[in-house]
């Protein structure tokens, strides 16, 4: 059983690892493997935990247990882009661990995620998956998320990487 919960600072170590994994197993192929080989995860603890701490007015950590231990992390707040700001929620980050992908973990972190920010009043979610991540497209797409037409590259280690924008309604519960 799957046991979604708010994150706690102590969590941040299992979380740094986490988005490790989830990079080096998604991402093969797609940016660069000197990048992918070279992720630390004493920085990347740092940088979980300094995140954590700092995070913005609306933004919230959520972690997946499975038996008692963290196998899966997502983030949303509000939506970072553009120059005005919009009642529009963002997904910033979801990740699970290689060891547990196919088993739900994604969907009930993303269903949690959606469910908050519908019943905070956002109206529609955004997020950006790398182009060609057929995989995590096909994720999204089948939970009624659709590309908007926007798109961006940003760079890694020296190449451009192009991302896609998709978007999803939110409905509050009933």
């Amino acid at each position: 059983m799957i046991h979604i919960r708010e994150m706690t600072f102590a969590d941040c170590e299992r979380v740094a690892e986490i988005r490790i994994r989830g990079w080096q197993s998604a991402y093969a192929g797609l940016i660069p493997q000197s990048y992918l080989d070279g992720l630390d995860l004493a920085d990347e603890i740092s940088r979980r935990r300094a995140h954590f701490e700092q995070a913005g007015e609306g933004v919230l950590n959520l972690v997946a247990e499975s038996s008692g231990k963290v196998v899966g992390w997502s983030c949303h707040g509000p939506y970072r882009g553009g120059e005005l700001p919009t009642k529009d929620a963002e997904l910033y980050a979801i990740y699970v661990h290689p060891d547990h992908l196919s088993q739900g973990v994604g969907q009930a972190l993303l269903r949690e995620s959606t469910a908050r920010c519908a019943t905070a009043g956002n109206a529609r979610m955004l997020l950006w998956v790398l182009k060609e991540n057929a995989q995590a497209r096909r994720f999204y797409e089948r939970a009624g998320f659709t590309p908007d037409g926007t798109e961006e590259s940003w760079d890694v280690a020296g190449v451009a990487v192009p991302e896609v924008r998709y978007s999803g309604p939110l409905a509050a519960a009933p």
